[in-house]
């Protein structure tokens, strides 16, 4: 088990430390923090070594009085696979809501994390790392139709990011 933790944080630290650092946009608007608690379902992402062979991905956001919990689920593999999970505490850092400090392992591993955009309406959000090297499009709902996907995606060119950088991973099957 230990073994195992101690590999877990060797890859998110590389992970972390693998790409040159490049600036991400910053937020365009406050968010209220309401809006971030529930489930949400990853639909797209830079791929990432943690998240390799990763399907089916969501985060669940749950209020503390802190912050949030966040739990980070997986499927290994496949859509019906192992679920693979991370637990991680997110404490707001700025007064638009938009900036997250996140602590996994016990605070052993954090890293910063803010939402670029956020658009309830159609129910999904940009999430990336500080540094600009990773992002992610989450969703309220398993799938985005084909029109707001396509939205959030010129979204994301927008901002900077290349959408062909993206990886899709499948949903998860109910």
């Amino acid at each position: 088990m230990l073994k195992r933790l101690f590999l877990v944080l060797a890859v998110l630290c590389a992970t972390l430390a693998a790409a040159p650092a490049t600036a991400a946009p910053e937020p365009v608007q406050k968010i209220e923090l309401t809006s971030m608690m529930g489930r949400w379902y990853e639909v797209a992402r830079v791929p990432n070594q943690l998240q390799r062979g990763c399907t089916g991905g969501a985060s669940e956001w749950t209020r503390t009085k802190d912050g949030f919990s966040v739990v980070q689920s997986c499927h290994k593999g496949a859509p019906d696979g192992p679920v693979a999970e991370w637990r991680a505490k997110a404490r707001v850092a700025d007064p638009s809501n938009t900036k997250f400090r996140m602590t996994f392992f016990g605070g052993l591993v954090s890293q910063d994390y803010q939402v670029l955009d956020h658009r309830p309406a159609e129910g999904w959000l940009l999430l990336s790392t500080r540094d600009g090297r990773y992002m992610w499009l989450m969703s309220q709902k398993p799938t985005l139709p084909s029109a707001i996907k396509a939205q959030a995606i010129a979204r994301i060119r927008q901002l900077g990011f290349d959408p062909g950088r993206l990886e899709f991973p499948l949903p998860a099957r109910s």
